[in-house]
C-alpha cells in the first residue's frame, strides 16, 4: 500500500527554489534539498523524480511568481515608461537582495544551459513572454505618442530584455541597487 505524502509540496517547491537561488543548481546537493526541506531523500524522489525534476519545479514556481508579478507590473503603470521604469527596477531590487543572489533565470542560464535543453527551454519561455508583453506595451505607447515611433518595439522589446538581463548578471557582481538602477534611466532613453 502506497504511504501518502506527509509533506507540502508547493512549500517545499518554493523552499527549494530559494535554496537553488542562493546557491545554485551545482552547489546544492540532495542532502541540502532534504536537510533544509524537512524531507527524506524516498519523498524527494518520489515527490520531483530526482533533483533535476525538484529543480525544473523550482523554475517553474519562480515562473509563477516572480516572472509572473513582473508581467503584471507592466500592466499597472500610467503610462509606458514608467511601466517599464518599474518593471526594470524592482527587477534589479529583487536580483540584489541577499547578497545579490541575481535571477534565478539568468543564473540557471548561465550555470545549465547549454547542456540542460530542459532549462534552456524554460529559460527561453520566461524571457520570449516577457519579451512580447513587453513589445504589446511598446507598440501601445508608440501608437499613442508616448513614446518615439522610430524602433520597431519586438526589436525595442528585445534590445531591453537583453540590457535587464546583462543587469541581473551585473547585479551579482555590484548587488547595489543604487548603483545599478541610474543605467535604467540610459535604457530608458531608448524610448525617446
Amino acid at each position: 500500500m502506497a504511504r501518502t505524502r506527509e509533506f507540502d509540496t508547493e512549500a517545499a517547491v518554493s523552499r527549494a527554489m530559494e535554496l537553488f537561488w542562493a546557491r545554485g543548481y551545482e552547489g546544492t546537493s540532495v542532502r541540502d534539498l532534504t536537510r533544509h526541506l524537512g524531507i527524506g531523500q524516498g519523498s524527494l524522489y518520489a515527490a520531483f523524480g530526482d533533483k533535476d525534476g525538484l529543480y525544473r519545479a523550482a523554475l517553474e514556481h519562480y515562473r509563477t511568481t516572480y516572472a509572473a508579478a513582473a508581467l503584471r507590473s507592466l500592466d499597472e503603470g500610467a503610462d509606458a515608461r514608467s511601466a517599464i521604469r518599474t518593471m526594470l527596477v524592482e527587477r534589479v531590487r529583487i536580483a540584489t537582495e541577499h547578497d545579490g543572489r541575481g535571477c534565478l533565470m539568468i543564473n540557471a542560464a548561465c550555470e545549465r544551459v547549454p547542456q540542460d535543453a530542459a532549462t534552456r527551454r524554460t529559460v527561453r519561455d520566461v524571457l520570449g513572454a516577457g519579451q512580447e508583453a513587453l513589445a504589446e506595451v511598446l507598440r501601445v505607447a508608440a501608437e499613442r505618442g508616448e513614446i518615439a515611433a522610430r524602433h520597431d518595439p519586438h526589436t525595442l522589446a528585445a534590445f531591453l530584455v537583453t540590457f535587464l538581463n546583462g543587469l541581473l548578471v551585473s547585479s551579482k557582481i555590484t548587488p547595489d541597487p543604487r548603483a545599478l538602477e541610474p543605467l535604467v534611466e540610459i535604457a530608458l532613453a531608448t524610448l525617446d
